[in-house]
């Protein structure tokens, strides 16, 4: 595949408003992964509570943005359960899935007990330095008392919810992921999505599907035609194949399956990332964020182009603003004129001293302290809407360093507008149509 994007691989021109007379776009946004559910987001890092729980901060910043519905990932007993508890804090804004991750699937062989780990859940950069043995066999007494177990939270989730949709609307997450064999055998993944599968064909009625493939294209589509039929003609309600990082052909292959897309910064990393998401069919496509993982990162691909669309972004907006509020292209204000003369006047960076204004050398003391002075902070390539910290040095709105959030949807809009060459309201209302269809939500904002 080519290294490089195609020509239609470049972000659109953003029409100014007042060219068109109708009112911005408003955008409008469902995460259909985000994992809620894991301590971070109550302030706990691997185990040590490091500041205090910001989870309603979290929401709020989401909905800030117009990120108005969240699906948080239940990858086990813990964070499923976790999740529906969280639903019941934030109706008709946080809805669950319910399942099993191939990473936690070790449960389901003779060498672990039937428990979760710490409510974590797991990086999503492969790491193969400690592979698991693979001589572990599926034990098929746990297999009957997790399934039992699964079936009976589903159960109560709904019954809970009486006559209405209810806060669990997918099955999963669940699938096969054989990057990180470290965490669970190919032996035990496999055995772990069949029982799973089985369970979702005895559900009355069925629920979709959120789905996991990474590096295992074939055995997972194999299983899937082996349950629900070679074109999944007994799938009832459908499924997403989320944090997609697969080749084009794999995608083609989903998507002629009749399951849809869900992209995340994961699927931004590389040129040829970026060129399989160009082939997402808009009816296709679901955005994600799959927090507090697979973050935008500025060595992606997906960043560069980002930084391309909010340049553009800003030159609408300034060319939107009254005279008196801009500049006009190749002037200058009386303060950046000035500026530039001091700028001019001082010292060069290795202390030589350069004359001042009325001709004369600085002090050594004045060169001292020029010297001692920090460099000012350079400016993002990306504004950031909130302050950003270490988890170390937390205050009360900020976001913390290296955690992805919801509200950072709006990049992955924009970054999958711009590789298709649309508009991020194309974007938008696909994704929220196709998802609001799958799994069955509130089409209101």
């Amino acid at each position: 595949m080519a290294s490089e994007l195609s020509p239609s691989m470049t972000t659109p021109t953003p029409v100014p408003e007042a060219a068109t007379g109708a009112p911005a776009y408003k955008p409008r946004y469902i995460d259909i992964g985000i994992n809620l559910a894991d301590p971070i987001f109550r302030g706990k890092h691997h185990g040590t509570q490091r500041h205090p729980d910001d989870l309603s901060a979290v929401v709020s910043r989401a909905q800030e943005v117009g990120c108005t519905k969240l699906i948080v990932t239940g990858s086990d007993f813990t964070s499923s359960r976790e999740a529906l508890e969280i639903a019941k804090q934030y109706p008709g804004t946080v809805y669950t899935t319910a399942g099993i991750h191939p990473c936690s699937s070790a449960i389901f062989s003779s060498a672990n007990k039937h428990e979760d780990t710490d409510g974590h859940t797991m990086p999503c950069d492969p790491d193969p330095s400690a592979p698991i043995p693979v001589d572990h066999e599926p034990d098929h007494e746990k297999t009957q008392k997790i399934i039992a177990d699964l079936r009976q939270l589903i159960e109560n989730a709904h019954a809970q919810s009486g006559d209405g949709p209810g806060s669990l609307v997918a099955f999963g997450e669940f699938g096969l992921d054989y990057d990180r064999l470290h965490y669970c055998s190919r032996k035990i993944q496999l055995h772990s999505f069949a029982a799973q599968l089985d369970l979702v064909l005895s559900l009355k009625p069925q629920l979709p599907l959120f789905l996991h493939s990474r590096a295992a294209h074939a055995d997972f589509v194999a299983l899937l035609k082996e349950k629900f039929g070679d074109k999944l003609e007994r799938l009832e309600r459908g499924g997403v194949v989320h944090s997609f990082t697969g080749t084009a052909e794999e995608m083609r292959e989903l998507m002629d399956l009749g399951l849809y897309i869900g992209t995340n910064g994961c699927s931004f990393k590389t040129a040829e990332n970026c060129a399989v998401v160009q082939e997402i069919h808009l009816d296709r496509l679901m955005l994600e964020t799959d927090g507090p993982w697979c973050e935008v990162r500025p060595s992606h691909e997906g960043w560069r182009l980002l930084v391309e669309q909010m340049k553009k972004e800003q030159q609408q907006q300034q060319q939107q603003l009254p005279l008196s509020e801009s500049t006009t292209p190749g002037t200058s204000t009386p303060s950046s004129s000035a500026a530039a003369t001091a700028d001019s006047a001082t010292p060069s960076a290795n202390g030589s001293g350069a004359a001042t204004p009325n001709g004369q050398k600085p002090s050594q003391q004045q060169q001292s302290q020029r010297k001692g002075k920090k460099p000012q902070k350079k400016e993002p390539e990306i504004p950031e809407r909130w302050k950003t910290v270490k988890k170390e040095k937390w205050v009360e709105g900020a976001m913390i360093k290296g955690r992805n959030e919801p509200c950072m949807i709006e990049r992955v809009s924009k970054i999958v507008a711009a590789i298709k060459g649309v508009s991020e309201e194309e974007v938008c209302e696909a994704a929220w149509k196709n998802t609001v269809q799958v799994f069955g939500l509130d089409e209101s904002a």
